[in-house]
């Protein structure tokens, strides 16, 4: 089947024996959606004098939209027909939500600045809705509910394109804005026990599982129904679908049924702020089935709370109040802010780290040893600081290469840090040497870590490309503050005698420890 104008047609459709896609092919089997329903329901959409009908305007484009050649003069002339479509098509392309270029005086400069394409799912959405809204009695407020949602979730479809850099943005908020159309169709079936079961629902889910088992069907299946009726075009049929397919269908979904799917979760995010579970499960959606990260969704949710005053006035609903959106987005801003906190810090602590082995760096061990060595001076607990070097590692880095050399930095670092306790330091000083700083280690304490560390060390076979394992020590140079009579004036004083150390033990044949005596 061969789109055209961006649309299959309805006969392309019909002619082929297999389902659209593993989303009607799982749901209604391979023949159609009425398959799956049962008789009457399927007998009663049919000859249902009071379910809503498509506006001629609106088969008039659809008509158009399925021509091999469609040009901006006679979608004009349809949508110039009808004195109330005219103003909304001029004022949304004069709006922010489409954010034109430049300003449209007329109904063909507004279709040539937004393209035939975007002019015809506009006009199909306010076709729509203004038709299915005027046939339906103005005191049936339960349907109140659905034109929020379904406005709110074509925003959010559209958001959701704009975010994710989709060219056919119209085509996304037309389908979230028909998602839930067979609400209206029941509505119109059997309008006093549906009106009852609605009330009653807490939720979007609610709904359906009261649908399907007071009815046989769910307003999902009946909204398919209806658009494929209605001869409109299958992804936008399939949108009907998607928000009730997520938790079986996933892998079967297009990225456009997708974003539909995920923007009535959206919605129901802004219908109920204040549940936890709803804004969990939006956001996790959104994660799972888009690839968005927290703050890509984010910002979807600030685009959809920022157009929602243009779209109320253009579509005449209201949506929610100033202080519910005003919450919803102070949330977001909360939690957008906690996120940018935890990545500061990620930031920080990669900051403070040796970028080739993890252990703390040099800025962070001047840091860190001139505070726990004035700690110790204060209070007159031990401080021991040992520095450990490796024996001959210039030899490997020139024999079997720097990345072999690196790669021994890092398992000496790891064996290191799995053998020392939390509150123990161990950073990378310059080169192949390393500082241990050890508070509250006396002089005989850190004497048994230091000798534990210098024999597993020594037995670390680290393999290379080039034969035989590679062995190799470090020598150790090790001084205690405020133990054993032992004190330093300040901490450069107490580096001092522990690089000391560390040549006394290299000159005395490596591979060893050399403890601080004093002068």
């Amino acid at each position: 089947m061969k789109p055209v104008n961006g649309f299959v047609s309805i006969e392309a459709w019909l002619s082929h024996d297999h389902p659209v896609n593993a989303l009607t092919s799982s749901r209604f089997g391979s023949n159609s959606a009425g398959a799956h329903m049962i008789d009457n329901i399927t007998a009663r959409l049919r000859y249902c004098s009071s379910l809503p009908t498509i506006p001629g305007i609106a088969m008039r484009i659809i008509d158009l939209a399925n021509q091999p050649e469609v040009n901006m003069t006679q979608i004009s002339d349809y949508v110039s027909m009808d004195p109330a479509l005219s103003a909304k098509f001029l004022k949304v392309a004069r709006s922010p939500l489409y954010m034109t270029r430049r300003t449209a005086t007329n109904v063909r400069q507004a279709i040539s600045l937004m393209g035939t394409h975007a002019s015809i799912m506009i006009a199909l959405s306010f076709s729509l809705v203004h038709s299915m809204r005027i046939q339906k009695d103005k005191e049936q407020r339960h349907l109140e509910l659905f034109w929020r949602r379904s406005l709110i979730a074509a925003l959010a479809a559209r958001a959701l394109g704009e975010k994710l850099g989709y060219k056919k943005l119209d085509d996304l908020f037309l389908a979230g804005l028909l998602q839930d159309v067979g609400v209206l169709a029941f509505d119109a079936l059997m309008p006093e026990a549906y009106e009852t079961i609605s009330r009653r629902a807490l939720t979007h889910d609610d709904l359906l599982q009261a649908e399907r088992k007071t009815f046989g069907a769910g307003h999902d299946e009946v909204g398919y129904w209806l658009l494929k009726h209605w001869k409109l075009p299958d992804y936008l049929a399939l949108s009907c679908l998607a928000y009730h397919s997520l938790s079986h269908e996933k892998d079967a979904m297009s990225r456009m049924t997708a974003c539909v799917a995920v923007a009535g979760h959206i919605a129901d995010h802004f219908l109920h702020p204040g549940d936890p579970q709803v804004k969990r499960v939006a956001t996790q959606t959104a994660l799972e089935c888009l690839d968005m990260n927290e703050a890509s969704f984010g910002t979807v949710l600030d685009a959809v709370a920022a157009r929602m005053p243009e779209a109320e006035e253009l579509f005449d609903i209201r949506l929610l109040n100033p202080v519910e959106i005003d919450a919803i987005m102070k949330e977001a801003r909360d939690l957008q802010t906690l996120r940018q906190l935890s990545k500061d810090l990620e930031l920080e602590r990669g900051a403070l780290r040796d970028g080739l082995t993890g252990a703390y760096n040099r800025n962070y061990l001047d840091n860190v040893l001139q505070r726990e060595f004035e700690l110790a001076s204060r209070n007159t607990w031990p401080l021991s600081l040992a520095m450990i070097d490796l024996d001959h590692l210039k030899n490997i880095n020139d024999l079997y290469g720097h990345q072999v050399g690196d790669a021994i930095l890092v398992a000496i670092v790891q064996k290191v840090q799995s053998q020392i306790r939390p509150d123990d330091i161990f950073a990378r000083y310059i080169g192949e040497s390393f500082v241990l700083v050890m508070p509250g280690a006396s002089r005989e304490h850190a004497h048994k870590v230091l000798g534990r560390l210098l024999e597993s060390i020594g037995n670390l076979e680290h393999a290379h490309d080039r034969g035989t394992p590679i062995k190799i020590t470090v020598s150790i140079g090790a001084a205690t503050h405020m133990d054993g009579g032992t004190t330093f004036e300040r901490a450069e004083e107490m580096i001092g005698a522990t690089e000391a150390a560390l040549l006394q033990a290299k000159h005395n044949g490596r591979n060893r420890i050399s403890l601080w005596q004093g002068h």
